[in-house]
């Protein structure tokens, strides 16, 4: 019987888990992290199913894979993989991963203080706090560019009735569903429901809206399923729980879903540059985003 060895650290943020896989995992081909995704999902998901499902996970396992950069001048890789499957980019995944990575000695950044990091999304710049005992306080991403792919979709869900549906991308592709007819809110909502229909929306968006990434092609399809509401903290700007694989809410609230949810205000004119949001998440973490600027994506 062949065994294979995974030194791993288990670790989340705000509730969500982050499996860092430090030593272990597969050597992986490809001139960046967008190809070496393709490499690892045609010849080694058995790594990400064997370390994120029963019996090493769990429905909500999430975990990251630490790379060399393809570029010297850049400080380390990401490889981002859960029970859902590959993620271009994770956002409490590279929180998570930042700061364990930093706080064990994994990384040795070029600039205290700073991170570039390749993701197989693109490049994202991180800045951190870290405190005089070596832990690390805080953690900032400059996230890849996110944007608003589909505004008003209707689809009919099974049971709910028709759904009114946005579509943006921040690092993966999100069915945002905003309060309507027939969905009151999140708050009128139980987790219970959220995995009922979750499922059942995914698969009827994905039969009316193409999503494929202006810039790379691999990165396409609607992944995640974000249901909103009222938040429960008065500093909250706005509440979500995310559904993603086959029976899984963030217990965070979600950084590439942050960040698709600020394109999506944004592009309507309901966020403005530099405007602070504080997106709440189903148990009541917060992730605090800012839309930093605005540039063109794709041709």
């Amino acid at each position: 019987m062949t065994v294979h060895k995974f030194s791993c650290i288990d670790a989340h943020t705000c509730g969500n888990p982050v499996r860092l896989v430090a030593k272990g995992g597969p050597q992986l081909q490809g001139d960046s992290m967008s190809a070496k995704r393709q490499d690892f999902l045609a010849n080694h998901d058995w790594v990400r199913t064997a370390l994120m499902f029963e019996p090493r996970g769990h429905a909500m396992m999430s975990g990251s894979i630490l790379y060399p950069p393809n570029d010297p001048q850049h400080d380390g890789a990401i490889l981002f993989i859960e029970t859902s499957g590959c993620l271009p980019m994770c956002g409490h995944g590279t929180i998570g991963t930042v700061t364990t990575a930093l706080q064990e000695g994994l990384w040795t950044p070029k600039i205290a203080g700073q991170l570039t990091l390749e993701v197989p999304a693109g490049v994202i710049r991180i800045e951190y706090q870290q405190n005089k005992n070596g832990r690390i306080d805080a953690v900032r991403i400059f996230n890849v560019a996110s944007y608003l792919a589909h505004q008003g979709l209707v689809i009919d869900c099974p049971e709910l009735g028709q759904l009114v549906i946005d579509v943006a991308y921040g690092g993966n592709y999100y069915a945002i569903i905003e309060p309507q007819a027939n969905f009151a809110g999140l708050e009128q909502f139980s987790a219970a429901q959220v995995l009922r229909y979750s499922p059942l929306v995914r698969e009827a968006i994905n039969k009316v809206a193409t999503c494929v990434h202006p810039e790379d092609a691999s990165v396409n399809g609607i992944s995640h399923v974000m249901w909103t509401g009222k938040p429960s903290q008065q500093d909250s700007s706005a509440a979500n729980a995310v559904f993603y694989g086959s029976g899984a809410i963030d217990r965070s609230p979600c950084g590439t879903g942050t960040s698709a949810r600020m394109a999506q205000l944004h592009a309507k004119g309901l966020l403005k540059e530099g405007e602070e949001f504080i997106h709440e998440s189903i148990i009541g973490s917060q992730f605090v985003g800012r839309v930093e600027s605005t540039i063109q994506i794709g041709p």
